[in-house]
């Protein structure tokens, strides 16, 4: 089944950017569409998003804020089933192949500026609104 134009799961790189005004401004509309209309993430991007160290309080607070007007997928047996295929298969990263794990399983486009870590999947389509692609 071919995925749905307007389901989106977004890359943890992607929310970075847009909260850091990081997007390049002809794109940023692109992103906001995304962000309204189908704000998913893999329960990996939330965990990657928050966790980070280097949050200040406040910082932390705004990122807890935004994740929460997302779609967060869970890591069910499927896409755990599919991240292993995948780490066995093209030799992702745990992250990585969850993350592509959850896009495949949810019929999603996945958006993010590392389209090279994705570029094995042939079945996955990559979206890059950063760099244009």
């Amino acid at each position: 089944m071919e995925p749905d134009m307007s389901r989106y799961l977004l890359d943890t790189n992607i929310l970075i950017y847009y909260l850091a005004d990081a997007v390049p401004p002809a794109r940023v509309n692109e992103i906001e569409e995304m962000l309204t209309s189908s704000f998913r993430v893999s329960i990996i991007t939330k965990i990657e998003f928050l966790g980070w160290k280097k949050h200040t309080p406040e910082g932390y607070a705004i990122a807890e804020d935004f994740i929460r007007s997302a779609e967060v997928y869970p890591l069910i047996d499927t896409i755990a089933d599919r991240a292993i295929h995948l780490r066995r298969t093209c030799g992702m990263k745990l992250p990585d192949a969850v993350i592509a794990a959850t896009a495949l399983a949810h019929e999603c486009v996945l958006v993010t500026r590392n389209e090279r870590d994705f570029s094995g999947i042939c079945t996955l389509e990559v979206v890059n609104p950063i760099d244009g692609g």
